[in-house]
């Protein structure tokens, strides 16, 4: 199937931007969650190969775990301030595999930058396309 990539991108972008909580939940932590959680479940590791085509690189399983990591963290906290926070994250995650050198051969562009844009999410602001995220 075809994926129009600014089409993919509107869409998600639209869904992060809904406000309110159609559920009966009066729990504002639970509700921001459930919205989190339908912003993630328009996205399909279909749509991350596609996303990633268009940053010109083939997703491997060890791509869709850094990208999982990513929407994991998302989920649970939300839009991240800043890339170094994502950065940090990850760089935790896979120090066993080699920390940031490894997550550099993955994303030649950022694991942050190019990584958040494969998982269908918002990159922080202030992110640069080099790096971890590097705040100017």
């Amino acid at each position: 199937m075809a994926y129009n990539i600014e089409e993919i991108i509107r869409g998600l972008q639209k869904a992060m931007q809904e406000k309110g909580d159609r559920s009966v939940d009066t729990d504002i932590e639970s509700q921001r969650r459930t919205r989190r959680q339908r912003v993630l479940d328009m996205w399909s590791e279909e749509i991350g190969h596609a996303l990633a085509a268009d940053e010109d690189l083939k997703l491997s399983s060890a791509h869709l775990a850094v990208i999982y990591s990513l929407r994991d963290h998302y989920l649970e906290h939300g839009f991240a301030e800043t890339g170094r926070v994502l950065g940090d994250m990850l760089d935790a995650r896979f120090a066993d595999a080699g920390g940031h050198k490894y997550l550099r051969r993955l994303f030649p562009n950022g694991p942050v930058a190019q990584g958040m844009k494969i998982a269908g999410l918002p990159v922080p602001n202030l992110t640069v396309n080099k790096g971890q995220g590097t705040a100017h």
